[in-house]
């Protein structure tokens, strides 16, 4: 998607279980933030930029029922570096137009296709 519409930024949210380790303990590698006891559930805001990286963790606030309330402010330090699948999405260099024509084709095939303001997509056809 980068290729294809030559980014030169990109923001990603996600949706996320965080654990974190208290200061002086060493954090448990072993166990799955999605298993931990004390986990937390997080947005993740990822930008990213050919100058840097730059995350942001909102705590997800719910009501005792369980939906959604409010985010709340970010308790976790910034970060200079996050690595993982869904970080570094960038190319290192603005792609050719040649790759970029490549990238909208192969986008295509695999029926991505981009989103116009005001329309809606139907997955189920309309009742009569």
């Amino acid at each position: 998607m980068c290729i294809a519409h030559a980014a030169k930024v990109s923001v990603m949210a996600l949706e996320a279980w965080m654990k974190t380790a208290s200061p002086g303990e060493k954090m448990d590698m072993t166990e799955p933030p999605s298993e931990a006891f004390d986990r937390q559930e997080v947005i993740v805001l990822m930008g990213e930029s050919h100058v840097g990286q730059k995350q942001k963790f909102l705590p997800i606030i719910r009501h005792g029922n369980g939906k959604f309330f409010n985010l709340g402010e970010t308790t976790v330090p910034g970060m200079d570096k996050m690595e993982g699948r869904f970080a570094q999405i960038l190319p290192p260099k603005v792609a050719d137009d040649q790759m970029r024509l490549l990238a909208k084709t192969m986008l295509k095939v695999k029926g991505v296709n981009i989103a116009k303001p005001g329309t809606t997509v139907r997955l189920t056809p309309p009742r009569r």
